[in-house]
């Protein structure tokens, strides 16, 4: 392909124009002299040689290596010794010491004792006998220095260029708190193509090129320069760096979104916090104490006991359970209900304990005040096995409808509504069963990625034994809780549900806005 060489040069900025012929000048060098020679910041320099290979007069090459340096601990036992000569500098002294005696004069940290006493039993320099401390080292080998403190002396170095004392070095401190680290950094090679010679001797002999126009100003516009005067040629086919602009985490986007769908399906928000007692998230709900929800295995406890409220709702949850409460046909649980393992606090499960208790809030209301719409998005914490679809903490959008005219119907109305807003259109619904709901479903939406039916949550109709003791009567109440988190992956194409809190700022960055 023939190049027009006379408009190459009028597409070149001027840092192109001074980068150019110092790559022909420096020929395979390096970044670092190539900034010196310009006096131009290493990022403008970067940048330069970037549209300069977009323009096939420099070829632009990127070497990454990795570099073992100095740890924390390792700058601050270069100066000061590392733990082991602490140590054998005092039993070169003493010759026997007890241990608790050892640890005490050396000053050194427990953990640091311990890798000392490790790195020189390895070694043979010393033994332990009947709680003593015994030195085996010669004289000479009290004074010559170690292969570890000769390598923490010579860095930083190149992992691939370790000769095998340095490479037995590095593996006896690797392991050892903050002593050695490994970092990858890159370098940037560069020379200059056939092209770029010819492009590069036609600017040095041009004095005109150097001449272009860069930006239209008052001044060029009031002198009329622009008339005469030549502009320097656009480029619009290079690429130009990325700008990333401040934004909102796209999970919060997403929760933005949701609350919008609920609000404008006339739904009033509920909040609550994430520490709740056992009464709220299980007991008010109609779980059973003996449920294995409410094991160490699937809940996470907290080491406190909670105030219950007052004792009509305690003592009508407590007949629930017991099958005991007036105008309900329900034989309960048949057991005794324990109050203290109600008292339990927890990291709520589920945002349905909000629920439960914006219901109970409508029962202390006048019996034409008790209706409404209610929904909340937040997180929850369970002691899950953490996988590509399940984490230890999740976000649930939660709703409940409280309504005498209220039906099934209605209810999977409600949850298609909102899925279809939130851009799935491949939703069924299955038979379940939950404690607190019956009739029960399960949401599930289609994965694309993962070409499976991917579970959301449950949703149903509250049970008698959850709606009487709350209400005072019993009212239809249509709730849900699918978790929030899943319906994500889809829409920002993330196959584990994990990346949604690894907080990578490359991520980030990339990741696309909430636009449904």
């Amino acid at each position: 392909m023939t190049v027009d060489k006379e408009k190459l040069i009028e597409s070149l900025s001027p840092n192109e124009r001074k980068i150019l012929p110092l790559v022909k000048e420096i020929s395979s060098g390096g970044i670092s002299e190539l900034v010196k020679k310009s006096n131009l910041e290493k990022v403008s320099c970067l940048r330069a040689l970037e549209y300069l290979q977009n323009k096939s007069l420099v070829q632009v090459i990127t070497e990454k290596s990795k570099i073992v340096q100095l740890g924390v601990n390792g700058i601050r036992y270069k100066k000061q010794d590392l733990p082991e000569r602490v140590l054998i500098n005092l039993l070169g002294e003493k010759r026997v010491l007890s241990l608790k005696e050892a640890e005490s004069q050396s000053k050194l940290s427990a953990n640091e004792f311990t890798a000392a006493l490790g790195a020189l039993k390895k070694k043979a320099l010393l033994e332990v006998k009947n709680g003593n401390l015994h030195l085996n080292a010669s004289k000479e080998e009290l004074t010559k220095k170690s292969l570890e403190e000769q390598f923490i002396h010579s860095l930083p170095l190149a992992l691939e260029e370790l000769t095998p004392e340095q490479k037995y070095a590095f593996e006896s401190l690797k392991n050892r708190k903050e002593i050695v680290e490994i970092v990858e950094e890159s370098d940037t090679k560069f020379e200059i193509t056939d092209l770029g010679k010819n492009i590069s001797n036609e600017i040095t002999s041009n004095k005109k090129s150097s001449q272009l126009i860069e930006q239209l100003t008052p001044e060029i516009i009031k002198s009329g320069k622009w008339q005469n005067g030549k502009f320097r040629r656009y480029d619009v086919v290079s690429e130009v760096p990325s700008v990333y602009g401040g934004k909102r985490h796209f999970v919060n986007q997403a929760i933005d979104q949701g609350r919008k769908i609920w609000t404008e399906l006339g739904f009033k928000e509920m909040s609550g916090n994430y520490i709740q007692s056992s009464f709220w998230n299980f007991d008010a709900l109609f779980t059973a104490q003996d449920h294995p929800v409410r094991e160490m295995q699937d809940t996470f406890f907290i080491d406190k006991k909670a105030d219950l409220p007052d004792k009509k709702i305690v003592e009508a949850v407590k007949k629930s359970h017991e099958g005991t409460l007036e105008g309900m046909k329900s034989k309960g649980w048949q057991y005794s209900w324990n109050e203290e393992e109600a008292k339990r606090v927890v990291l709520r499960t589920h945002t349905t304990c909000l629920s439960a208790q914006t219901l109970y809030a409508l029962g202390q209301l006048a019996k034409e005040q008790k209706s409404g719409r209610f929904f909340a998005i937040g997180k929850n914490f369970r002691n899950e096995t953490v996988d590509w679809s399940h984490g230890f903490e999740f976000n649930q959008t939660e709703g409940i409808v409280v309504d005498r005219n209220a039906n099934f119907v209605q209810l999977l109305g409600y949850l298609k509504e909102f899925f279809s807003k939130m851009g799935f259109k491949n939703i069924r619904f299955t038979p379940a069963y939950f404690p607190y709901t019956e009739p029960s479903v399960e949401i599930h939406v289609y994965h694309e990625g993962k070409k499976i039916w991917l579970e959301l949550g449950g949703a149903g109709i509250f049970r008698p034994e959850v709606v009487i003791p709350l209400l005072g009567e019993y009212i239809p109440v249509l709730a849900w809780g699918p978790g929030f988190d899943r319906m994500l992956m889809d829409y920002y194409e993330i196959k584990d549900l994990r990346e949604l809190y690894k907080n990578d700022i490359n991520q980030l960055r990339k990741i696309k806005f909430w636009m449904r």
